[in-house]
Parts: C-alpha cells; structure tokens; sequence
C-alpha cells in the first residue's frame, strides 16, 4: 500500500521561501508520476506542480510558475517542493498526490494516492 507523507509546512512573512517534502512508502517511488496540490479554506483543491516519474518533465499552474520549483530524488524515495516569494495567497494546506504511470497529470482525478496534508501560512 502506498503511503505519503508530507512536511515542511509553517509560517513564513511574504517573499519569504519554504520546502515541502512528500516521502513516499510501500513501492517503488520510481514508478509514479507525483503532483502537488493545495486547498484554501473553503475553497477548492488546486493543481499546483506535476513531475513525472523520471524526473525529466515537470508542469506548474500560472499562479506559481517561476516562484515555485518541483523536484525529485528517486534514490531518496522522496518528492520536493521549492517555494520562493511566497504571497499571502499561496496560504493552504499542501498535499502531495501519486499516481502510477510516465506522464504529468494536472487533474486531481488522476491521482489515486493522497498524503494527509501540510500547512503552509504566510502573513502579509
């Protein structure tokens, strides 16, 4: 069974940086393709980054694009994200999606494995 978890969350002022983690367990992290997703308070689940299972491809929703890096280390079973000049508008909670396969995937509906979540907070 797979099992994410993610960390890394916290409080950090405007323009500040933060790094997630999503550690995954129980197969072989190589063979899924890996997403990050976020949900505000009342609001719905949004794509945020894809990568694919090599590594080699990625894909960022508009809102982050160039102040967010996605990434992976297979070797290390774990999947980051890089966030820099955070805006108060990035404030959710983060979670990391998987799912088996080559591609990148900005649709929730794709992922069948979910991580419980990290707080990200950032005050203006």
């Amino acid at each position: 069974q797979v099992q994410l978890v993610e960390s890394g969350g916290g409080l950090v002022q405007a323009g500040g940086s933060l790094r997630l983690s999503c550690a995954l367990s129980g197969r072989t992290f190589s063979n899924y393709a890996m997403a990050w997703f976020r949900q505000a308070p009342g609001k719905e689940r949004d794509f945020v980054a894809a990568i694919s299972w090599s590594g080699d491809s990625t894909y960022y929703a508009d809102s982050v694009k160039g102040r967010f890096t996605i990434s992976r280390d297979n070797a290390d079973n774990t999947m980051y994200l890089l966030m820099n000049s955070l805006k108060p508008e990035d404030t959710a909670v983060y979670l990391c999606a998987a799912t088996l396969g080559s591609g990148l995937y900005q649709s929730e509906y794709e992922y069948g494995y979910w991580g419980q979540g990290t707080q990200v907070t950032v005050s203006s």
